[in-house]
């Protein structure tokens, strides 16, 4: 009988050490699980630190500046500005605050939506440069020899801005700056005559027309944040003119209501690009700006570009009606990109002339 109680007894202590064992391991597991939340918390609260110190857009920086830091106050090699501002727009899009986000996959990049669209703003700039630069900066006539460096530099920059591996956008772009850096490295070496950069009027109007359209597209789509109802004048001005498919006499445009931000940043970073490739113009240009008398028509359209980089007080880019209570961000930048890209148009027949 003692036995079969000690037996007992025994079974019931076995029993209660392993309740005790769960009940400690449960209160393990219960402060871990606490743990983690509070180390996620913790992480959340940084990453959303990080992404309103990543979002501030980068300074611009001195043209003029920058190539005497660079090459020497006494280097005037033509093409010396405009490939090296090239190099530096895209260093800083590289290595501004944050990095490059739009290819982000983790907090706080893939939060982000304004400086995305901005980098992508930037990057349709260069591309637009890189590809000026490789049909017709670089090349005297238009069955001479492109440039392979050029060439090799234009297609890394058109590599798809949003992927983060194998490989990733940051490895092509800085492919591209690469190259860059060669083809002015062999435009500076007088001992060396395989790299050229020829400042003529009719290559500036090449260029400028591809400015000239970009700017067109940012103001027709920052006008649409309000919504219009436009006519149809794809065919005007030619009677035999055509088209693949029908289209209405008369359509509205309206951006979505959550795209207004982005093109507005996208306009925002493309016209900061472009202010400094136009300052670098006034620099290697300088001789046929001059002799066209149409140095202060480039600074007007600087002028008028640099003031779509204010400062937007605002916590959000507003979109009130065009005479509405609430201001319009993307009418105001409209207007300052319209009047340049007017500015750009006369600039261009400006250079056309004998």
């Amino acid at each position: 009988m003692e036995k079969l109680r000690d037996m007992w007894q025994g079974q019931v202590q076995r029993l209660r050490d392993m309740r005790d064992d769960w009940r400690a391991d449960l209160a393990a597991g219960s402060y871990g699980v606490k743990s983690l939340i509070a180390a996620l918390i913790v992480y959340l609260l940084v990453a959303f630190g990080f992404g309103i110190y990543w979002s501030s857009e980068p300074e611009q920086f001195s043209v003029r500046d920058t190539m005497a830091q660079t090459y020497g106050a006494d280097d005037k090699v033509t093409g010396v500005a405009v490939t090296g501002t090239l190099i530096e727009v895209g260093d800083t899009l590289l290595t501004k605050r944050g990095g490059f986000l739009s290819n982000d996959i983790f907090p706080p990049g893939v939060w982000l939506d304004n400086i995305p669209n901005w980098e992508y703003g930037v990057l349709i700039q260069m591309r637009d440069l890189s590809k000026a630069m490789r049909e017709a900066f670089s090349r005297s006539q238009s069955q001479s020899t492109e440039d392979s460096a050029l060439a090799l530099a234009e297609s890394r920059f058109n590599f798809d801005h949003d992927s983060w591996a194998v490989p990733a956008s940051e490895s092509e772009y800085k492919e591209g700056l690469k190259y860059l850096r060669d083809y002015q490295k062999r435009l500076m070496d007088e001992d060396r005559h395989n790299a050229q950069f020829f400042a003529r009027a009719d290559n500036l109007r090449y260029w400028l027309n591809t400015v000239e359209t970009r700017l067109g597209s940012l103001s027709q789509r920052l006008s649409a944040s309000v919504g219009q109802r436009r006519l149809n004048v794809d065919l005007a001005g030619e009677e035999r003119a055509s088209q693949s498919t029908q289209t209405p006499r008369e359509m509205v445009i309206k951006t979505p209501w959550f795209e207004i931000d982005d093109v507005f940043y996208e306009a925002r970073g493309s016209t900061w690009a472009l202010i400094h490739f136009l300052k670098a113009v006034e620099e290697d240009f300088a001789d046929v700006l001059a002799r066209k008398n149409a140095l202060v028509s480039l600074q007007q359209i600087i002028r008028e570009l640099e003031a779509t980089q204010q400062t937007v007080y605002s916590p959000m880019i507003l979109n009130g009606s065009g005479f509405g209570m609430l201001a319009n961000h993307s009418l105001v930048m409209a207007s300052y990109i319209s009047r340049a890209n007017a500015a750009i148009i006369d600039l261009r027949e400006l250079l056309a002339q004998g």
